[in-house]
């Protein structure tokens, strides 16, 4: 790396420290620290649910799919994009009011608690657990992202990568809170969203141009083409399926409740979508203008910028890190300026996650744990330190499951999606939509959800692949979804009080 692609790289993570420290000084209680106080515009919401929703995944994990198997793989595309539009239309403006009207929740264990009236904690105690657990997993896919990218353009070995970038990330996370990561994640969301739309162009129109990157991909492999080749009905289904995520990742959900009004979600909705779609479509391109540009360049240049490449089975000449193709496209085609600028968008992916996960981590800490259980009248000031020092903790043990550098982002962030919307989504929306919904229904549901992610893959041998190999999200969440409903269905109505806020919420939409 040059030295001005190295000093752009720097001026960018000490702009977003500075921001750190600018919300630092605007944060003064819990709900500021989770939720900024749900002063949110629609423009910031959008940018940073898509950021933090997006993560590493966008720039690094589905490119590299696609640049590994086509476009077979971007039926994941597809799905998300569809569960994304649902998510804003049916469940943002419905959760921003309910979250308010139930004694102003700040977190989901919170609004469930509140939701069913469950005085005995249990709810609130089984949903943050299942927050720590998948979102561990989900922080430790974004610090190998992190690793790769510092590792890539640092020359770092994989253990110094990693905590360089577990460094940087926590620093402005533990500093400003809610809004030190919505406004950071707003500034990054605009990067990720350049970038994808330059490099795609870029490497497109130094292969030939559109038809001339589509031949020679087609040459390598006719099946890289192909959305319909080598995928079955189960993995359709699998792929598709991704877009039942989004009901219950409670790092896009806050996003929702922390709105200033309910009347922007539209406005929000679109910003959100368009910068969703472009982006996705930015990803999937770079991935196959990838595999025509690496198959043709001299492999003394490419390792020159630090890229290994290794030649497969058919003698194409290919990344040995397929995951690494837009870092390589950053190195190779732009300017030093502009690849420091570039690189950034990575880091700002990786991070635009990694912080909303360790600050819904950390409010299920501090707010769900210490202040429920053990000290009910904690002050506001020492609820914020104990969620700073939960952001350490959970970011190390992330840290520490990340180590393997044969760790895959995808797998990782493909466990931790099947996790939560497994858990939460159904629940979250019988909550919103269904007024029978009992506390001990949403209780059965999340569990099985949960338990049915944790244990599926567990039964995926060659003889039962056809069944179990179907993405861990579709059982969890259709057994969540029917055993809610039947326990609900069962057992004692939900009181008089529960109902009349059912009501009062309708009539506030």
């Amino acid at each position: 790396m040059s030295n001005v692609t190295l000093i752009t790289f720097i001026v960018y993570l000490l702009g977003l420290l500075f921001i750190g420290i600018i919300s630092y000084r605007l944060t003064s209680n819990l709900s500021d620290y989770v939720l900024g106080g749900r002063k949110l515009g629609p423009g910031v919401t959008a940018l940073s649910a898509g950021a933090s929703d997006m993560s590493s995944w966008l720039l690094l994990g589905l490119p590299g799919v696609i640049y590994a198997s086509g476009l077979a793989e971007a039926w994941i595309a597809v799905g998300l994009s569809f569960g994304a539009y649902l998510n804003w239309q049916f469940v943002a403006k419905r959760l921003r009011v309910y979250t308010e009207v139930a004694n102003n929740s700040i977190t989901i264990p919170d609004f469930l608690e509140n939701r069913f009236r469950d005085k005995s904690h249990v709810l609130r105690i089984i949903s943050a657990l299942v927050i720590l657990l998948f979102f561990t997993f989900y922080t430790s896919a974004g610090m190998v992202g992190g690793a790769k990218l510092f590792e890539a353009s640092f020359g770092l070995t994989y253990s110094e990568a990693l905590w360089t970038g577990a460094i940087v990330i926590v620093s402005y996370t533990f500093l400003g809170g809610f809004l030190a990561v919505s406004w950071t994640d707003f500034i990054q969301g605009i990067l990720m969203f350049l970038a994808l739309i330059i490099v795609p162009i870029r490497a497109i129109l130094i292969t030939g141009g559109w038809e001339a990157t589509i031949d020679a991909v087609g040459n390598i492999s006719p099946d890289h083409i192909n959305m319909l080749a080598g995928v079955g009905v189960i993995g359709i289904i699998s792929s598709l399926a991704w877009g039942l995520g989004y009901f219950g990742q409670p790092h896009i959900l806050t996003r929702f409740m922390a709105l200033r009004s309910a009347q922007d979600v539209p406005k929000a909705r679109f910003i959100g979508m368009t910068w969703m779609i472009l982006g996705l479509y930015g990803a999937i391109f770079v991935g196959l203008s990838g595999l025509a540009f690496i198959s043709t360049q001299d492999i003394g240049i490419l390792s020159d910028f630090g890229i290994q490449v290794t030649t497969n089975d058919a003698g194409i000449q290919m990344l040995a890190d397929p995951e690494k193709i837009f870092i390589a496209f950053s190195q190779v085609l732009f300017d030093p300026v502009i690849a420091g600028i570039l690189l950034a968008a990575i880091l700002s992916a990786i991070m635009s996650t990694i912080d909303s996960q360790l600050l819904v981590s950390s409010s299920a800490v501090a707010e769900d744990f210490y202040k429920a259980i053990f000290r009910k009248h904690a002050t506001q000031k020492e609820l914020v330190w104990v969620s700073r020092v939960a952001v350490i903790t959970i970011a190390l043990i992330a840290t520490l499951l990340a180590t393997n550098p044969e760790n895959s982002v995808l797998d990782l962030v493909s466990y931790a999606w099947a996790g939560f919307g497994g858990a939460f989504g159904p629940i979250l929306i019988l909550s919103l939509f269904w007024k029978k919904i009992t506390r001990n229904g949403a209780l059965a549901g999340i569990i099985v959800g949960a338990i049915t992610v944790i244990i599926w893959g567990d039964f995926s041998t060659a003889e039962m692949a056809e069944i179990f190999g179907m993405y861990e999200i579709v059982p969890a969440f259709f057994l969540n979804f029917i055993v809610a409903i039947l326990v609900s269905q069962f057992g004692a109505k939900p009181n008089n009080s529960i109902q009349t806020e059912f009501n009062e919420v309708i009539r506030k939409l």
